[in-house]
């Protein structure tokens, strides 16, 4: 059975991540899915749409045969190690054949050349991200603008003229990265994006919308009935089950009273501990907070935001904060060598005959859920999960504590 792997937030399962998902299918010659796909917090750091349980289920509902969690730790970090631990769990599967992601240029050549030159990290390359930085660009802008200036040098001008800068051809230059770095023998695709863009938010076609404009559509309307042009109806009727019992509709405004807390109740010495809280971010923190009109999250935002901290990142470090996440568990070496388990979130019938095959194929413990288990990185989505559940209205324990409890969504 061949199979190929997909990466995913699916926040919310759209047509157009329906459309990808068929076509990796034909592209790759594959006969069955699956998908690493984050939990309730997201790369962008932000608290996703829908729980991880509901969106497995949708991903089963539209055609994925097993859904694999990419832990909390990888799952919000910028586009290099997002894409390693996703690649490493595909690869430790040893049932994965084949990865296709999209990317708005559809091209691989091109990001595949630079991902061999670049896989081990040459001093050179090293240089130029400095001589980047110190412009006072982003990172991803300082990044895009060393990979152009490497390629130059190495006298490949069409990969130098590559639009790295757009966010899913950088993450698929990522992916090609991880794969090289892992040895992996997963074969790559590439998809071009049609119709919507990453995190567009004008909706130009009848059917396709990105995720970000279906979730402004659900969050300024009374129901998400609005989402229906553009997803798939078993995604219509898990939106609306969802919403029905009080479970949908996650945002960062449901965190600002925890948030809140922990930015004023500890000195900046200790905001300095937190993952991404860095380069006398905590003590320009500190300082904004005396400056709010009211304790609301987008303020607070927009008054943080500058050339270098920009919306994505400053996102990641209050999410950091919020979640506890401490640089030290987060660091680059304990990264690499991280990914210390396989978490199915749900499996279709053709996707059971692969969890057989992963018994005796997979590189790492195959897990259920979380009871019974012992590893730091599964204890950060344990706690993940107690977070994102105190969003909720007359939240339980149960659902504090539901990674131990919840059985993988099957279908």
């Amino acid at each position: 059975m061949r199979t190929v792997g997909i990466i995913v937030e699916y926040n919310p399962f759209h047509n157009g991540h329906l459309y990808h998902l068929q076509q990796s299918l034909k592209i790759t010659k594959s006969d069955a899915v699956v998908a690493v796909m984050s939990g309730h917090f997201l790369q962008r750091g932000e608290p996703a749409l829908l729980n991880k349980w509901t969106r497995a289920e949708m991903a089963l509902r539209g055609g994925c045969d097993v859904v694999i969690e990419l832990p909390v730790a990888y799952s919000t970090q910028a586009a290099e190690w997002f894409a390693y631990g996703a690649a490493a769990l595909l690869d430790a599967t040893g049932v994965v054949d084949a990865l296709c992601f999209g990317s708005e240029a559809g091209d691989i050549a091109p990001l595949r050349r630079v991902a061999r030159l670049l896989a081990h990290e040459p001093e050179a390359f090293a240089g130029l991200m400095a001589d980047e930085l110190r412009t006072g660009a982003s990172y991803p802008a300082a990044y895009s603008g060393a990979v152009r200036r490497f390629m130059a040098a190495a006298g490949d001008e069409e990969a130098a003229a590559f639009p790295f800068e757009q966010p899913n051809n950088t993450l698929g230059l990522h992916y090609l990265l991880a794969l090289e770095r892992l040895g992996s023998a997963i074969e790559p695709f590439s998809l071009r994006r049609e119709k919507a863009g990453y995190a567009q938010t004008d909706i130009t076609d009848a059917q396709i919308a990105s995720a970000t404009a279906i979730r402004k559509l659900v969050a300024e309307s009374q129901s998400p009935d609005c989402a229906a042009p553009f997803v798939p109806s078993s995604t219509m009727e898990l939106l609306l089950r969802d919403h029905e019992i009080g479970r949908g509709r996650n945002g960062w405004q449901q965190y600002a009273p925890q948030l809140f807390h922990k930015l004023v109740s500890e000195p900046a010495a200790a905001l300095e501990r937190y993952h991404e809280i860095s380069e006398g971010l905590e003590h320009r923190i500190k300082r904004t907070l005396t400056e709010l009109d009211a304790l609301a999250f987008e303020p607070l935002l927009e008054r943080l935001k500058t050339k270098r901290y920009t919306r994505t990142k400053l996102q990641r470090a209050l999410l950091a904060v919020l979640l506890g996440h401490d640089r030290e568990l987060l660091s680059p070496e304990r990264l690499r060598t991280g990914v210390q388990y396989i978490r199915v979130l749900g499996y279709s019938p053709r996707g059971r005959e692969l969890l057989k095959r992963m018994r005796t194929t997979a590189k790492l413990p195959v897990l259920q859920s979380a009871a019974g288990n012992d590893f730091p990185y599964l204890a950060l989505d344990v706690q993940a999960t107690s977070v994102y559940a105190l969003g909720w209205p007359n939240a339980t324990p149960r659902d504090l504590f539901r990674d131990y409890y919840e059985r993988p969504v099957s279908i």
